[in-house]
């Protein structure tokens, strides 16, 4: 799912015939007011996407063009390479802008595509308020990466090693074996796993036969001094950014064009080639900053002025929205901070479900929520029948997230806080140890699980993946050991798994006791006692001598196809258990209409106070979430849980806690496959005695208790 769907899209038919995509995104933010920036086409080894980090936070700002390069995306592929000139690129960035009604822009461009900005700049001065490029390509202004210019491109080599296949013959015979050497190459920065996942992705919509008319592709010049004469002509402002551990293009380059358009030159100490993707929150600031500059934002009036020690002190807490168990414990969090230092005014930067349920309980969300994009509609788009890579998931929300830090960033850059809460905020996290100068006011991480966990069955990939992304979190911690200034475990220490977080990585245990508080579990609510049982079912509705199973999947919107398969056991399972009443609690993100539920079950949708009827149920029947089943330990209830297929804290982190608790019974989805054998199964655990370990009930003022010393 991506972070912000164009407004506008389609192609667009150029002089000689060739169709050229395009998208367009409408300004949405106060300083956007008529500004444009326009993305040019890039390099057909890779298309528009390629700036998916910068395109949301961007068009908050300013209307957004992008265009996809002949010969990749949305745009045609032709076999001339005459098709593929500079000229041509330059030419299809002015029709697209004339067709979609933008006058002048801030042209943006990378490699091959900086020459044509600078080109079309001095072209077309009108068009251009500015230049802004990223790890430029100039022809004839600098000597290319020594190990490239050791291989002509149109000789058959006697090797295939390295850049020898950056070379027309061996395109012919392995096209995606150069794609993969190129692309892990140039993305030579550590942890960038899945950059090369996407450029890859993306290098496989074109071909070696396109590829190659643009590398034939004539030039409009001839010699350093006409490349000189048109970076001279380039009459806006200039900003060139360069990574200075760039293996696809010196940094030369970069230099000497902005020394010749009379620019800035920006160097990025130990970036690669495609800084955007691996550094977006740095590419951003530069390219908005720079936007700003040459084409200044509407004033904005000044922000009203306290002395410091006359305001209140205002907590910024963040509460992650895939599901709704982090709004529970977050609530009873925040309500025990107020209650230990108070005055203090809580905001919350979130989105829905959590939203709605924050709303319901009176709390205040920041308006500034509406600007992010939603992470649980993309998990949701993730999913199977029953089943979630969480892990793969995450991954792939990777423009969603950054779109999400922008927006932290901008709101605490604008307005003062005490501190800031992230309850599994993962992109804050994430991006402050990546950029610590952004840090403004302490810092405070919660979590339930620590380590991404492979799936043994997913082969060697799955565990080299995981183990890059707990090696990036390991080294972050070293490096920035007081970033967080408070790490809070939801949970115990034998809560851990008692695994290594990869080879040659410390045990999870081991490194999250030296690393965090534990705050003990956090329930959100008082368990309801035995004696009070029957009082609260009769509040609720239920009947004496009803057997209650209640049916639920958490807020994220996972889960239809449990629900369906448990009630569809409805006919067959109420034989077995005289008196079964079962509820089917779809939550906010499911249509009730789409379980099918036969007659004599109810389905509901959004429920408040869930845990309510949760704690009184004769049995439950639920996915692996940590909240839901830790909410029916703390009140020993019986239950069912089935964990989402491929779901590594479902299926690990959540499932070893609950073993641990000695609570629940585990059931594969495929058991309810089989109506007979789950109705028995029903029948079993329904009002069964339960075991349980204790779940103490202090754990959000324990939690809070840490917290309120960060002031």
């Amino acid at each position: 799912m991506r972070a912000r769907p164009p407004d506008r899209s389609g192609t667009f038919t150029a002089e000689d015939g060739v169709s050229i995509g395009y998208e367009v995104f409408e300004p949405a933010g106060r300083d956007a007011a008529r500004r444009n920036v326009v993305f040019l086409p890039t390099d057909p080894i890779v298309h528009s996407r390629v700036w998916k980090a910068q395109v949301p936070y961007v068009s908050r700002h300013a209307r957004v063009l992008t265009i996809d390069p002949r010969g990749n995306g949305r745009s045609g592929r032709p076999a001339d390479p005459a098709a593929y000139s500079d000229e041509r690129y330059v030419a299809d960035t002015v029709a697209v802008m004339d067709h979609v009604g933008i006058e002048r822009a801030l042209l943006v461009g990378i490699c091959s595509s900086a020459w044509w900005t600078f080109l079309l700049a001095a072209r077309h001065p009108e068009r251009a308020s500015g230049v802004f490029t990223v790890a430029s390509w100039v022809p004839y202004l600098a000597d290319p990466i020594p190990e490239r210019a050791l291989h002509p491109w149109d000789v058959e080599l006697d090797t295939d090693e390295g850049w020898a296949k950056d070379n027309k013959y061996y395109w012919q015979r392995d096209f995606d074996g150069y794609l993969q050497y190129f692309f892990d190459t140039i993305a030579s920065d550590p942890h960038s796993t899945k950059i090369v996942e996407d450029c890859l992705s993306w290098g496989r919509q074109t071909d070696a036969a396109a590829l190659t008319a643009e590398q034939e592709a004539p030039l409009s010049v001839s010699s350093p001094e006409e490349v000189r004469a048109v970076l001279r002509a380039v009459s806006c402002p200039v900003l060139t950014v360069h990574g200075e551990a760039d293996t696809c293009q010196t940094i030369e380059h970069s230099e000497r064009a902005a020394a010749l358009s009379g620019g800035r030159y920006v160097a990025l100490p130990g970036a690669g080639h495609l800084p955007m993707a691996r550094y977006p929150v740095v590419v951003n600031h530069l390219l908005v900053d720079f936007l700003d500059e040459v084409d200044p934002p509407p004033a904005r009036p000044a922000p009203a002025w306290r002395p410091s020690m006359g305001r209140p002190r205002r907590v910024l807490f963040l509460s992650s929205p895939i599901g709704l168990g982090h709004s529970r414990r977050d609530i009873a969090i925040a309500e025990q901070l107020r209650d230990l230092r108070p005055g203090v005014e809580v905001e919350w930067l979130t989105q829905d479900p959590v939203a709605r349920m924050l709303r319901e309980s009176g709390e205040r969300l920041h308006p500034a929520s509406a600007w992010l994009a939603n992470e649980s509609a993309h998990m949701e788009s993730e999913c199977g029948e029953h089943s979630l890579d969480a892990f793969q998931a995450i991954r792939s929300m990777d423009e969603i997230l950054v779109n999400n830090f922008m927006v932290f960033d901008e709101l605490t850059r604008s307005e003062p806080y005490d501190l800031v809460i992230a309850d599994e905020s993962w992109e804050v996290d994430h991006f402050l140890h990546e950029n610590p100068e952004l840090k403004r006011q302490p810092f405070a991480w919660l979590t339930d699980f620590v380590g991404w966990v492979p799936f043994p069955e997913h082969g060697p990939e799955d565990a080299r993946l995981t183990r890059d992304y707990n090696a990036e979190m390991v080294e972050h911690v070293e490096r920035y050991p007081r970033l967080r200034d408070r790490a809070v475990f939801v949970g115990d220490p034998e809560d851990c798994l008692p695994d290594s977080l990869g080879e040659g990585l410390p045990g999870i245990r081991e490194w999250t006791e030296q690393h965090f508080d534990f705050a003990g579990h956090v329930t959100g609510f008082e368990p309801v006692p035995a004696r009070d049982v029957e009082g609260v079912r009769a509040d609720l509705g239920y009947l004496p001598g009803e057997q209650v199973c209640i049916v639920s999947v958490g807020g994220s919107g996972v889960g239809l196809g449990l629900l369906r398969l448990v009630a569809s056991c409805y006919p067959i399972a109420a034989q077995q258990v005289p008196g079964l009443r079962m509820v089917v609690v779809a939550g906010p993100r499911i249509d009730p209409d789409a379980v099918g539920a036969p007659p004599g079950v109810e389905v509901r949708g959004y429920v408040p106070g869930l845990w309510r009827h949760l704690a009184v149920c004769d049995l439950a029947v639920v996915q692996g979430g940590l909240t839901t089943t830790m909410e029916l330990v703390a009140n020993r209830r019986p239950f069912l849980y089935v964990p989402l297929r491929d779901h590594f804290e479902q299926q690990f982190h959540v499932t070893h806690r609950l073993r641990r608790h000695r609570a629940g019974r585990r059931t594969d989805i495929e058991e309810l496959r089989d109506p007979e054998l789950f109705a028995k199964t029903l029948a079993d655990e329904i009002g069964r005695e339960v075991d349980y370990l204790d779940v103490p009930s202090d754990g959000a003022r324990r939690a809070a208790a840490r917290l309120a010393d960060l002031f």
